[in-house]
């Protein structure tokens, strides 16, 4: 009897210290809510009647036309973009996953409309999301991240919303229209530079306007952006554009006169 008790006692603490082990390296795990911020809440400003589709300048390269998808690529295989067009507008597909741009580019200028779809369903960061990566690692699968959600009354944490660089800076401003209405984004691109050793020369920094409204000026980027973790800059020169197809419940994601104009040497 007494055998037995020492076994069971013995097994009781072994039991209990593989249990504070296994909680102990779940609390040291990053959680996504570590890099959450919820306030303060930027202001809602009604932008100005929308006026259509602004036409690329002379010196574009326009991405999208409305016509076809020969500027992007499948992020998945590598193969033709899986997204459909109807009518001069690109959807997401979600089961074909993201596309990035055939080319590489290093800072740019860029204009991109999308439009969050009526009936769209979910709430917080499962209503509408998308990305638009201004800088993408194919290998890695990572890059820096312009937020692209529902974000008219939806609430979410706020340097995930519409606008923001994700998980990083909160837009000044939240000048979402409605579900069903054609968003703008107006984006100036400076990539980060680095030394020989990669060591970080310049971080990368973004302009951009919302609808025709400042919502990020001249921002300083802390690194790539994570769902999970804090951003960190792997070394890089040029990459690709990448959109994201984030998996959302209910009708996708629409996109339409996507264009880029190269800056300095580019």
């Amino acid at each position: 009897m007494i055998r037995h008790r020492s076994l069971l006692i013995r097994f009781s603490v072994l039991t209990f210290l593989a249990f504070s082990t296994l909680s102990s390296v779940a609390q040291d795990r990053p959680r996504p809510e570590e890099t959450e911020v919820w306030e303060p809440v930027p202001p809602v400003v009604t932008p100005g009647a929308y006026a259509g589709l602004m036409a690329p300048p002379s010196d574009a390269i326009v991405l999208f036309d409305g016509t076809h998808l020969d500027e992007w690529v499948s992020t998945r295989t590598g193969e033709a973009a899986g997204w459909v067009i109807n009518d001069g507008v690109v959807s997401v597909v979600q089961a074909a996953g993201g596309i990035h741009t055939r080319r590489h580019f290093r800072d740019y200028q860029l204009h991109l409309e999308w439009m969050v779809p009526i009936g769209v369903i979910g709430s917080g960061q499962s209503r509408g999301n998308s990305g638009l990566f201004m800088a993408w690692d194919l290998e890695r699968g990572q890059g820096y991240e312009l937020q692209i959600l529902d974000s008219y009354e939806n609430e979410t944490y706020v340097n995930g919303m519409a606008g923001a660089t994700y998980k990083q800076s909160i837009p000044l401003v939240n000048p979402m229209r409605p579900p069903g209405q054609w968003q703008t984004y107006d984006v100036i691109w400076r990539a980060p530079r680095f030394e020989e050793d990669g060591t970080l020369a310049q971080p990368a920094r973004v302009t951009a306007f919302f609808n025709g409204i400042l919502i990020q000026d001249n921002v300083a980027m802390e690194g790539e952006t994570y769902y999970i973790g804090r951003p960190a800059y792997i070394p890089f020169e040029r990459a690709p554009i990448h959109l994201q197809a984030h998996g959302d419940p209910g009708p996708t994601l629409s996109f339409r006169n996507i264009w880029i104009r190269p800056l300095g040497q580019d």
